[in-house]
C-alpha cells in the first residue's frame, strides 16, 4: 500500500493499493488503444476538451488546492495559485497548439519541402511532489494537444493529487484511457519504471525531479533508444551587483527562496552579492527571512509551510549543519522546531564558499546562502561554478550590464531584476546536470512529436 501523510501534522491521510507489472501492462495497452483513436481527432475537438479541463480546474479550485496543501504542505494561497496556473497552461495550449503544429513548407530545388509534426504515441511522465499539479499539467497539456497519450508515474506522497488529475481528464470528456496514472510501491519504482520505459507502447519519457532520478531514467531510455526530456535539479544563482536596488533585490530574493518552503528546482538558492552592498543586502534579507510567518498551511497569513517529508527536512538540516561546521555563519534559523510536523525555519548562511554544502549542493528548503564577490567577473565565475544550470537572476539598474552578464551564465534561463519562474509562453529547461530538452511554448510541444519531412517534386 501507498500511505500518504500530512507533513504539517504527521497524520495519515489515506492508503492506496499499488499496481503490479501485469496491471501496468494492461493499463499501457488500453492507453495505446485510446491514443490510436485520439491521434486522428481534429484540433477543434482537442481544443474543446482541454478547455473543459481548464474550466473544471477553476470551478473546483478550492478542492484541488486543498489536496495539494494536505499532501505536501504548501500554503493554501500558493496552492490556489498553482491550480490557477494549471488552468492557464491548459487554455494556452488549447489556443495555440494548432498554430505550433502547423506544417511548414519551403521550396527545395524546385520541389516542395513539407515538415509535419505528428504524434509519437503514449508518453510516460515521471513527476515530482513539489508542484504536484503544475508539473503534470505543463507536461500533459501540450503532449495531449499534440495527439499523444499520457501515462504518469507521480510521486507516492501526492497519490491523491495524481488520482484527482486523472479524474479531471475523464470528467472533461477525454477518452477513458488517454490519460492514466500508475501507482507503484517505492521499492519497485526502479524496476517498474524500467518495465514501462522498455514497454513497446511507451515511445518517450519526460522526467521532472532530482538529478539522480533523471540519470536513472535517462539511462533506461537511452538503452531503449527512446527520447526523453529531463527537467532536473538546480542551484540557481541570484547575482546582486553594486548598482542594484538592494531593497527590491532583497524582496525578490526572499520571495524566491521562501516560495513553497524553498522546495523548487528554480528557487533562489545562492545569493552572489557584490562586496560594496553585501552588508546592506544581508541585514535586510535576515529581517525578511525572520519575519516570514511559518505554520499551518491553511492558516491565513502563513508564508512558509512544512517540508514535504521528514526525511527531506532531515536532509536540509544536515546540509545546514555541515555548512556551519565548514565555516559558514548562521545568521538566523537553522534549528529544528519542536512539535508535530516537518517544519524548518527560514535560514540564512553567510560567508559561504567552496567546499561547503551550501555552496556545492542543492538545498531543497528555505535556506539562503550568501556568497561575497568583488567584481562582475568573479560573480560569473561563482555562478557557473556548479554542476547545475537551470535558472538564474541578475539585479542591476543598468539593463545593458545585466544582459551582458546573462550572456555569460551557463543556465537555461536568466531573469533580470525578477524571480525565476516558468511561463507557458516561454521555453523552460536547463543545461549541465539540470537536464536537457525544453517544456512549454512551441519548443516544448515539439519535443514529443515525429518531425516528418516530405519531399514533393514539382509538376
Amino acid at each position: 500500500m501507498i500511505v500518504t501523510i500530512n507533513p504539517a501534522t504527521g497524520e495519515t491521510l489515506a492508503e492506496y493499493p499499488v499496481m503490479l507489472a501485469g496491471d501496468i501492462d494492461t493499463l499501457l495497452r488500453k492507453a495505446d488503444g485510446d491514443y490510436r483513436r485520439w491521434r486522428h481527432t481534429g484540433m477543434d475537438e482537442r481544443r474543446a476538451l482541454m478547455k473543459k479541463v481548464a474550466e473544471l480546474l477553476r470551478s473546483q479550485l478550492d478542492e484541488h488546492a486543498r489536496l495539494i496543501s494536505l499532501e505536501m504542505g504548501k500554503p493554501f494561497g500558493q496552492a490556489v495559485g498553482e491550480v490557477n496556473k494549471c488552468a492557464w497552461v491548459c487554455d494556452y495550449f488549447a489556443d495555440h497548439a494548432e498554430a505550433f503544429l502547423r506544417p511548414e513548407e519551403s521550396i527545395v530545388d524546385g520541389a516542395r519541402g513539407v515538415v509535419k509534426f505528428e504524434p509519437l504515441g503514449v508518453i510516460l511522465g515521471v513527476m515530482p511532489w513539489n508542484f504536484p499539479y503544475w508539473q503534470v499539467l505543463r507536461f500533459a497539456a501540450p503532449t495531449i494537444m499534440a495527439g499523444n497519450g499520457i501515462v504518469v508515474k507521480h510521486a507516492p506522497n501526492v497519490t491523491g493529487c495524481s488520482i484527482a488529475i486523472e479524474s479531471l481528464f475523464r470528467e472533461a470528456g477525454f477518452p477513458e484511457h488517454l490519460y492514466r496514472a500508475v501507482h507503484i510501491d517505492i521499492d519497485e519504482v526502479d524496476r517498474l519504471s524500467g518495465f514501462m520505459i522498455d514497454h513497446p507502447v511507451v515511445k518517450a519519457v519526460s522526467v521532472t525531479g532530482s538529478t539522480g532520478a533523471g540519470r536513472a531514467v535517462a539511462s533506461k531510455a537511452g538503452r531503449a533508444i527512446k527520447r526523453c526530456v529531463l527537467e532536473l535539479g538546480g542551484s540557481d544563482p541570484y547575482i546582486v551587483l553594486d548598482d542594484a536596488d538592494v531593497s527590491q533585490a532583497v524582496a525578490v530574493c526572499a520571495a524566491g527562496r521562501l516560495l513553497n518552503a524553498g522546495q523548487s528546482c528554480i528557487a533562489a538558492k545562492r545569493f552572489i552579492v557584490h562586496s560594496s552592498v553585501i552588508e546592506e543586502f544581508t541585514s535586510e534579507l535576515v529581517l525578511k527571512m525572520q519575519s516570514a510567518v511559518m505554520g499551518d498551511p491553511f492558516s491565513e497569513g502563513v508564508e512558509v509551510g512544512p517540508i514535504a517529508r521528514a526525511d527531506l527536512r532531515d536532509q536540509v538540516h544536515a546540509q545546514v549543519e555541515r555548512s556551519v561546521a565548514a565555516g559558514a555563519r548562521l545568521l538566523c534559523g537553522g534549528v529544528l522546531p519542536k512539535g508535530a510536523g516537518c517544519f524548518y525555519p527560514p535560514t540564512v548562511l553567510a560567508g559561504v564558499g567552496r567546499g561547503m554544502a551550501a555552496y556545492d549542493e542543492e538545498i531543497f528548503g528555505p535556506v539562503a546562502s550568501i556568497i561575497e564577490v568583488e567584481s562582475d567577473d568573479e560573480a560569473v565565475i561563482v555562478a557557473n561554478d556548479t554542476d547545475y544550470g537551470l535558472g538564474s537572476a541578475v539585479f542591476s539598474r543598468d539593463q545593458g550590464r545585466a544582459l551582458a552578464m546573462a550572456d555569460r551564465l551557463e543556465t537555461g534561463n536568466c531573469f533580470i531584476n525578477s524571480m525565476v519562474k516558468s511561463d507557458p509562453r516561454l521555453p523552460f529547461g536547463g543545461v549541465k546536470q539540470s537536464g536537457f530538452g525544453r517544456e512549454l511554448s512551441h519548443h516544448g510541444i515539439r519535443e514529443f512529436v515525429n518531425i516528418k519531412t516530405l519531399f514533393i517534386p514539382g509538376d
